[in-house]
């Protein structure tokens, strides 16, 4: 029996705020989780399915893509995992009734909290011009149409295909062999919007686009930094690596805006001292930065490193290392020794003390780990902070050796594998000549459009389709009210989803709403696979019956519509008829085709599946332009603002992952009930006599003008001075589509100039 849904939106009128939490996890941990998988699955449908999440022969969790150990205790998933796993696994259900009850207008008004809580969708869905409804519609007929309007095209690169990290490496293979033999490389993907920065400054300094640490090498470091990162919400599973790194000895030194409850202490829920004792503490420093001041840290602490090597040589320098396998330090050098410290701690707002005492502890760590998420990676001079980063690595050899390397924490499952499958908007020549030799065709070399380049696309009317394989688009994207009017320019939009979300009610002028299987449910005696955030490959094998009879996989969605877009010309060497049904047969072409995946079918069945070749990691080997590892001189810009204004980062609530929102709580912040709120400092809020709890307008500042997102609640909060918080994606409304970092052109979500104003509603 379907678990009812809500039938009206949550408000903020309930809103309460308590105290933050200081520890994570725990009882209570438990008891949430639990208590949100019974209420979308049942009692006995939770129990048999969070047993198999993340185990070797189970599925592979849909939340995040944190790494399993070799021994996997028999609950290897975090809170947010199990609501991932419920929302998926639900017993809800979106149905043709639903469909014809709520208008697409209607459903435009939605929150993304009430259009994700309706349940699995369960046939495919079709609105036509015109029409204000989806009405169901065959599989047939759906390929057709999406053929018909690809075909209708002046070219290929009228199209855009959007890829979410939740796909597999098959069907994400397929899916992008698809779209280069139309003729395009228009490939964006959700890792334009997050791990971007890290991958184009990886690639620069250090010749590989990902991490070089596994998860034995973050047990045995000696110093970690934990930078621009909650783990505690969207990474959990990560506390418990911490935890077993400060048994091993490590030091934690956490550099943050706010205060994080899962880098404070930890309450393990697997072991005794986690329940009935007083868990880890974490965090042995703990670094509150302010908003963009991390490039400032970073060339600050290489400063006093090269200060002290000055003083004692080779005490503080790896020598023998720079000058055996790295290129650029002369100019590093020079740009860091004239730093100034009054640019530091106003950058920073960090005294310099506080710097000093930190470079101590990387002076006493032989093996260093550096990880980050999004508070790196989403600032105009991101790429360039991540590049000091390398640098700061690289002084003392803290790069291919054990219990040390950078460590980019990505989001979603298999976001990594996606691009390791060809999920990228500007492929290798190397990539693209493989993937001729094999399939016998010549791929576009044109590089395509991102993220950001396909709503200007669609915005300017240079695209006409759109094909999205999973994820929310309109939600995770900036410049909310641009983007809606590009989406509904589109002659044709189409979602692969499993459920409902904003994407579907901001549709274009035709939209298809194509239902899939999800991570939790059994696709015939078939499974897939997907790489974690450490470059481990692993199966993945669902144990549910599909949520409807007329679902269909990912691998098949892509199959027959190829087979349907290419039936009138053929592709000789392309058999996509035997892909749908040959998952084994799509390996053997990954194999020949993408580096690393050597006798592919016979090692991923193994138990844990393989590890990737990683040179900087396994050789001390670095593939880029000089064949060392770089050095970067990076120019320090500080963010001076004019009086009045804050730096504001937009953040998830505990109850969110991406833009999925599984409840109206942020329980380790105090937050009950409600979502427009907005975290600042309280000397801040007097300097501007605005009291806790009031209403204030968030205004931006722009080149181009302001941006208002409406009626937030203020909440007094201990974060940096100078700076405030508050959730996306209520607050992309804030960010403009032109405000990008450098290289990259990933959108500046954690930097963004405002203003608050008191809030006066409408009569």
């Amino acid at each position: 029996m379907a678990r009812k849904a809500p039938r009206q939106d949550a408000g903020d009128e309930g809103l309460e705020v308590g105290p933050p939490k200081e520890w994570a996890a725990g009882v209570p941990g438990v008891a949430h989780s639990l208590a949100m998988s019974y209420a979308q699955m049942g009692v006995k449908r939770t129990l048999l399915t969070l047993v198999r999440v993340n185990q070797k022969h189970g599925f592979d969790c849909p939340g995040c893509a944190w790494p399993e150990g070799r021994h996997r205790s028999p609950a290897e998933f975090c809170e947010n995992g199990a609501k991932a796993v419920a929302e998926e696994a639900t017993l809800r259900r979106v149905t043709r009734d639903f469909f014809a009850e709520h208008p697409v207008t209607e459903l435009a008004g939605r929150s993304d909290y009430w259009l994700g809580q309706q349940g699995r969708l369960t046939e495919p869905m079709y609105k036509p011009a015109g029409s204000d409804h989806y009405e169901p519609v065959a599989w047939d007929e759906a390929f057709s149409i999406i053929a018909r309007e690809l075909r209708a095209l002046e070219s290929p690169d009228e199209a855009l295909f959007y890829t979410s990290g939740r796909t597999s490496n098959e069907a994400a293979f397929l899916y992008q062999l698809m779209v280069r033999r139309f003729g395009t490389n228009n490939l964006p993907d959700c890792s334009n919007m997050c791990h971007e920065s890290s991958g184009s400054a990886l690639t620069q300094t250090l010749g590989i686009g990902k991490g070089t640490v596994s998860l034995d090498d973050l047990h045995k470091a000696d110093l970690i930094f934990v930078v621009g990162q909650n783990p505690g919400t969207n990474h959990p599973r990560m506390l418990s690596a911490l935890e077993k790194a400060k048994g091993n000895g490590a030091r934690i030194v956490a550099v943050n805006p706010l205060p994080e409850a899962g880098l404070m202490r930890f309450k393990n829920p697997q072991k005794a001292s986690g329940v009935a004792g007083r868990g880890t503490k974490l965090a042995d420093r703990f670094l509150q930065i302010r908003l963009n001041g991390d490039m400032a840290l970073f060339q600050a602490l290489s400063k006093l490193m090269l200060e002290a090597d000055d003083a004692a040589p080779g005490s503080a320098v790896d020598h023998e290392f720079v000058e055996t396998h790295t290129h650029g330090f002369r100019d590093f050098e020079k740009n860091v020794r004239e730093l100034e410290w009054e640019d530091v701690e106003e950058a920073t707002g960090l005294p310099r003390t506080a710097i000093e005492e930190t470079v101590q502890d990387v002076l006493g760590a032989k093996s260093v780990i550096v990880c980050w998420a999004m508070g790196l990676t989403q600032h105009k001079n991101s790429v360039a902070t991540i590049r000091e980063v390398v640098n700061f690595l690289l002084l003392r050899g803290n790069v291919g050796r054990p219990g040390a390397g950078v460590c980019p924490v990505r989001g979603h499952s298999n976001v990594q594998g996606d691009r390791t499958m060809g999920i990228y908007e500007k492929p290798s020549a190397a990539f693209l000549d493989a993937l001729r030799d094999e399939f016998g065709f010549e791929p576009p070399r044109r590089h395509g459009a991102d993220a950001v380049e396909s709503i200007r696309a669609l915005r300017d009317g240079h695209a006409k389709v759109f094909i999205a394989m999973g994820g929310n688009f309109v939600s995770a994207t900036p410049d909310t009210a641009v983007t809606e009017a590009a989406m509904r320019r589109a002659r044709l939009t189409v979602q692969v989803s499993t459920k409902l979300n904003r994407s579907h009610a901001v549709a274009g002028e035709q939209a298809l709403i194509l239902p899939t299987m999800g991570r939790t449910e059994k696709d015939g005696d078939r499974f897939v696979t997907v790489e974690d955030s450490m470059g481990m490959v692993h199966a993945s094998r669902g144990r549910l019956a599909p949520a409807s009879p007329d679902l269909l996989s990912e691998v098949a969605i892509v199959s027959r519509l190829a087979m349907r877009l290419f039936e009138q010309d053929g592709v000789a060497g392309i058999p996509w008829e035997r892909f749908e049904t040959d998952h084994d047969a799509i390996r053997d072409r990954i194999e020949r085709v993408v580096p690393g995946f050597d006798d592919f079918n016979a090692r991923v069945r193994e138990p844990g599946g393989f590890t990737l070749p990683n040179a900087p990691r396994d050789e001390r080997r670095f593939p880029t332009d000089t064949g060392k590892a770089n050095f970067t001189a990076n120019a320090l810009e500080v963010l001076r603002l004019a009086p009045g204004r804050l730096l504001l980062q937009t953040v998830r609530s505990h109850d969110q992952y991406n833009t999925t929102i599984y409840g109206m709580d942020d329980r380790y912040r105090g937050v009950h009930n409600g979502r427009r709120v907005v975290f600042v400092n309280p000397d801040d809020l007097a300097e501007r006599g605005i009291a806790d709890g009031e209403l204030v307008d968030l205004i931006s500042e722009w080149p181009d003008g302001e941006r208002t997102a409406e009626a937030f609640r203020v909440i007094a909060y201990s974060t940096a001075r100078g700076c405030c918080a508050a959730y996306f994606p209520e607050t992309n409304v804030l960010v403009p589509l032109d405000s990008t970092a450098d290289t990259s052109n990933t959108p500046t979500s954690k930097s963004v100039v405002v203003r608050l104003k008191r809030h006066v509603a409408a009569e």
